[in-house]
């Protein structure tokens, strides 16, 4: 399968405009899981997305507790080297392995930096990472300057050949970009999470940099087959089960406006999710959006969503229906230049 790719900002990379998410593949046991995960699934999974055309995988220290990182490096160490994606990871969050189901702490250091690269690269097996992320502004005071210092070192060092962050706002990418340039930003972002189109997406295309947009699919809520049903079968370790988007009345809202999206991807012969997705990767300044996944069927029902070709009609019907529903917040109506 053929996917669009597009430069992220003016890092040098091409990536295409979906990209695995290994979330999930951290498996269970830990604070932010997605509850139990076979790892041969996933590395079936990721397998599948590479062959039908997704060149990067997106994966976080924190998933799993490390665990993903080593997933995600088993699945591309196994593949020929002229077709091993990219892998972009993150750093940032701190965790103690004796209390695994403990949130961790957001310390973004100098240290953090350098040993979260340290770390990621003996998990993941590379020389080098593809793209290095801090994951979540700091929370203990520290001023971010020093470690966005680290970060531009990492780079200039060839240890990381492209730098983001991930969940900054406005005001920490111009004190980031001061310093020297921010390749990307991965932001939240999707028909129900859509805040980062106010802000985040017009200046980060005012400073050449790739957006990498994560949950489009709202963490599964914006797929055919989730109920409320699916909610109360959540393994006990599922982080979803302690959010509003998950809980009503929220829920209702949100799967109201799932359903909206029903006949659209009728018209298309696709799935909802491939729309959700398609709407994601329209916005002006969307370089390519997350998608998990934890097996190569879930993979196959998101695939075709690079070639799903939104109407004005579908993004008129699906603005209205974000209003009719109230679901979510931020801007609706995508305007295309």
């Amino acid at each position: 399968m053929s996917l669009p790719r597009r430069p992220l900002g003016a890092s040098g990379l091409e990536i295409t405009t979906v990209g695995f998410g290994s979330w999930a593949a951290g498996g269970g046991g830990w604070a932010f899981g997605w509850g139990p995960q076979d790892d041969d699934r996933s590395i079936d999974a990721i397998h599948r997305a590479i062959d039908l055309g997704v060149n990067w995988v997106d994966t976080a220290a924190i998933y799993g507790l490390g665990h993903s990182e080593e997933v995600v490096g088993r699945a591309v160490r196994a593949l020929p080297a002229a077709d091993r994606p990219l892998v972009f990871t993150k750093c940032g969050l701190v965790w103690d392995d004796a209390t695994p189901m403990a949130s961790p702490q957001t310390i973004v250091t100098p240290e953090t930096v350098r040993q979260g690269a340290e770390g990621s690269l003996r998990r993941l097996g590379f020389d080098y990472l593809d793209l290095f992320q801090i994951h979540w502004p700091d929370d203990q005071g520290n001023p971010i300057e020093p470690a966005w210092e680290e970060m531009l070192k990492l780079r200039d060092e060839g240890l990381a050949m492209a730098i983001g962050v991930s969940n900054f706002d406005r005001a920490l990418l111009e004190r980031c970009e001061a310093l020297g340039h921010v390749d990307s930003l991965q932001p939240p972002f999707s028909l129900i999470s859509r805040r980062a189109a106010s802000a985040l997406l017009p200046w980060a295309a005012e400073h050449s940099t790739g957006v990498i947009c994560y949950s489009p699919m709202e963490s599964g809520i914006l797929t055919d087959s989730f109920s409320a049903e699916r909610v109360a079968a959540m393994a006990d370790d599922d982080w979803r089960k302690r959010e509003d988007a998950f809980s009503e009345p929220e829920l209702g809202r949100n799967l109201s406006l799932r359903d909206a999206l029903r006949p659209m991807a009728e018209r298309h012969g696709t799935t909802v999710s491939a729309v959700a997705i398609a709407w994601v990767v329209a916005w002006p300044g969307v370089t390519g959006a997350i998608v998990g996944a934890r097996s190569r069927q879930q993979v196959e029902g998101w695939i075709g969503a690079p070639n799903v070709e939104l109407t004005e009609a579908d993004i008129e019907a699906i603005a209205a229906a974000v209003e009719d529903t109230g679901a979510g917040e931020g801007p609706a109506y995508l305007r295309r230049v």
